[in-house]
């Protein structure tokens, strides 16, 4: 008969210890996942999801907008909401492949990327509106695109800490992950 020796004992508890700190860091008492077990790799990763709808939605609006000469408000509002839709449907599409019925779905992308697309629309169009020239630009200025393109480095920029906060509380992204 063999005898653990106690070597052995204390790297067994060592190792049971240490997955238990791990564990308590992922979840806190009410079950919920702490933010700090959200990387930030996935969150910039789920933003540049994200960003990537928006911008050709955006980019679609203005285009349009600009194309037929409507005002700057009309052209935004085409702008925005296209952001929304084409942000919405990357993740409405990825989520059907994975096997969710359409209601289901929608209300997936619904919860994943609602808060992300806005505060990326905001700070976006907050930019565009702020340089000096930007909304009467051009589509062949550089002015035109380099605002936009600006605007949507800046969004990042503000959008993947508030996705690894979201994620790491089982929000946003973290939604559309559970069915992947």
């Amino acid at each position: 008969m063999r005898v653990m020796g106690h070597s052995a004992h204390h790297h067994h508890s060592a190792a049971q210890e240490s997955a238990a700190r791990a564990s308590a860091a992922r979840t806190d008492h009410a079950g919920r996942t702490d933010h700090a077990s959200a990387s930030w790799a996935t969150a910039a990763k789920a933003t540049l999801h994200c960003l990537t709808g928006c911008a050709i939605g955006e980019i679609l609006g203005m285009v349009i907008g600009t194309a037929l000469l409507w005002g700057n408000a009309a052209t935004m509002a085409l702008a925005i909401t296209l952001a929304f839709v084409f942000g919405y449907s990357f993740t409405l599409f990825a989520v059907l492949r994975a096997g969710l019925g359409l209601k289901s779905a929608i209300k997936v992308a619904l919860a994943a990327d609602t808060v992300s697309i806005a505060v990326m629309e905001l700070v976006d169009n907050g930019i565009i509106a702020l340089v000096p020239g930007a909304m009467d630009a051009h589509l062949d200025e550089g002015l035109f695109w380099g605002a936009l393109l600006g605007g949507f480095v800046v969004a990042f920029a503000v959008t993947t800490p508030v996705n690894k906060w979201m994620i790491g509380r089982g929000k946003g992204h973290a939604v559309v992950h559970a069915h992947h």
